[in-house]
């Protein structure tokens, strides 16, 4: 009798996350087109059932019930019955409308994202950035030549500065500082934000001269005409205002090392004596782990010549060579870290 024995073999090992990774990119895609189709207004009012919904939305009865369900399964709606509704998510933040509606933004990125991560394995091979104006057939390297388009991408962060202008304006001791400088203003949403929740504050917006109308258009709109200044220029060439706190979000991201080291210089000839310099991005872990904000600096690195996103240690050996006394490091939003330090 001849007895044949089972080789022992390592436990199999799930492909499973492999498999969530290489369809990745349908969730945002569904996202995408429930926007394009305007399913999160449809439902602002309430639930619908499915065929309501569908008529609504133009869904084809076909793919509704399988698309419907799958903005379910995301956390995007909701089952309400026999129908569908808005989840908090949704409602708060994907219904046009309200100052928190994100759609713009989320559209911007299915407009630029995909075209320019499409050209990921070119960018890794010749290290040139892959931001492509299909109107233009080149690189884009300055949003501020389209006008309608920066106007966009602009009203699509707006909901995003409403959220980070909140938090610093309830984590900086704002009492006691008289004025602040926004770094890079852009239209002054986020310092509307600030001014709003600290009325006694002096603010200043300092971004390119050509953003001037899309600024003075959005603070008109806002009712805070003369709450808020802007000066137009060059962050490394022309004089920056001074103020008792000096605010940079996501402004060093767009520069090499020696660029944000000569930027940090003059933030710090910037900030009055006893005032401070906060710094947002969304900084790479100091042990770079972190998938997500890994991708954040990739994403940096193909759309622009020069960025990337950075270590929180690394800004704040910049901020101390620049003069700067150390401060503080913390997590904000989920996403972004806050690095704080004085003068």
């Amino acid at each position: 009798m001849t007895t044949t024995e089972n080789p022992t073999t390592e436990e199999a090992i799930d492909p499973g996350p492999l498999i969530k990774l290489t369809i990745a990119d349908c969730a945002a895609k569904a996202l995408h087109s429930a926007l394009a189709l305007g399913v999160f207004e449809a439902l602002a009012d309430g639930p619908a059932d499915l065929a309501g919904t569908a008529r609504r939305t133009g869904l084809h009865p076909r793919m509704a019930a399988d698309f419907l369900d799958v903005l379910a399964g995301l956390g995007l709606l909701e089952r309400a019955g026999d129908g569908y509704r808005n989840s908090a998510l949704a409602q708060a933040y994907l219904v046009p409308g309200p100052a928190s509606y994100l759609g713009g933004f989320v559209e911007l990125t299915n407009e630029t994202l995909y075209g320019t991560w499409g050209r990921l394995t070119e960018a890794l091979r010749t290290g040139e950035p892959q931001h492509l104006d299909p109107d233009k057939g080149g690189f884009v390297g300055d949003r501020h030549q389209d006008p309608a388009k920066m106007k966009r991408f602009l009203a699509g962060l707006d909901a995003y500065s409403d959220r980070m202008g909140t938090e610093l304006a309830r984590r900086v001791d704002w009492p006691g500082y008289r004025s602040f400088l926004d770094l890079g203003g852009a239209r002054g949403n986020l310092a509307a934000v600030l001014v709003r929740a600290h009325p006694h504050l002096e603010a200043m917006c300092f971004d390119l001269e050509r953003t001037r109308p899309l600024f003075t258009e959005h603070i008109r709109g806002l009712g805070l005409e003369g709450r808020i200044g802007y000066t137009g220029g060059d962050f490394f060439t022309d004089p920056l205002p001074e103020a008792d706190v000096v605010v940079l979000g996501h402004i060093l991201h767009g520069f090499d090392t020696d660029r944000r080291r000569a930027l940090l210089r003059r933030v710090f000839d910037a900030v009055r004596p006893g005032g401070a310099v906060l710094v947002y991005d969304r900084m790479i872990d100091d042990d770079r782990s972190d998938p997500e904000r890994l991708l954040s600096s990739l994403h940096m690195r193909l759309v622009s010549p020069e960025g990337s996103e950075y270590r929180a240690a690394d800004c704040r050996q910049w901020l101390r060579e620049a003069g700067f006394a150390e401060g503080r490091t913390e997590a904000m939003l989920g996403t972004h870290t806050l690095v704080t330090a004085y003068r």
